[in-house]
């Protein structure tokens, strides 16, 4: 069974994220507050509390039609944030430092300040703060040490052991999806509604045939004989 928090009496986060592995499309982050002690909930929402709480499970488990379900009953509850990270500044930045960067700012986009941070993973949320970019947010000095100054823990498998971590994957993959829905209408002969941008074959295929797009991540290995692409 999942618990809840990893820290009972401060305001804890979850985040985790989405769509690191994938050829094209952005990598998706969520950062949610499943438990905050300066708050009483109302019967009803202890309630819908406990509804939540025996759906969630490691989101990859879960379907589709189930992920989107929770959604919109896990807003209505909890503090929550997401951010999309796009290819280009993917590209840029390298997908590790995206991936954790995409955490970064969706804890910075929180209503609530967390007092800890568990992350999905084996690496703490100590990416490379401040780093020069010419694509997409650059933290400032005050973000930078906000960020520094709150203990984070990562948990590996942390979406399969944690509730706070399995609800920030749900928010990852749903928002992540339904963004690749969107694409998937400019470039239907990749079938982005399916594979959401997943290295299989079908999409290898269409890389193949049709070459790349302005979603593909470039600095990725798209094909086996990466030369038949040109950038």
């Amino acid at each position: 069974m999942l618990k809840k928090c990893y820290n009972d009496f401060i305001i804890e986060c979850g985040t985790d994220e989405a769509g690191r592995g994938c050829l094209a499309g952005p990598v998706t982050a969520s950062a949610i507050i499943l438990h905050n002690p300066n708050i009483t909930l109302t019967k009803a929402q202890i309630k819908l509390e406990k509804i939540i709480f025996k759906s969630i499970n490691d989101s990859k488990q879960l379907s589709e039609k189930k992920r989107f379900e929770l959604r919109p009953i896990i807003e209505e509850l909890f503090d929550f944030a997401f951010t999309h990270i796009h290819n280009e500044e993917i590209d840029e930045i390298n997908i590790l430092n995206a991936s954790m960067k995409a955490m970064q700012e969706s804890v910075l986009k929180l209503k609530t300040l967390p007092q800890h941070i568990i992350v999905d993973g084996n690496r703490p949320l100590n990416g490379k703060l401040g780093k020069k970019q010419t694509i997409g947010k650059i933290f400032n000095a005050t973000e930078i040490e906000i960020l520094n100054s709150i203990p984070n823990t990562s948990i590996i498998k942390g979406d399969a052991k944690f509730l706070s971590i399995a609800a920030a994957s749900i928010l990852a993959k749903t928002y992540r999806d339904e963004f690749m829905d969107q694409i998937h209408e400019e470039f239907p002969m990749y079938n982005w509604k399916k594979n959401k941008g997943y290295p299989t074959i079908e999409h290898r295929e269409a890389i193949k045939k049709y070459g790349i797009t302005k979603y593909h991540r470039k600095t990725f290995r798209l094909l086996p004989e990466q030369l038949v692409l040109e950038f």
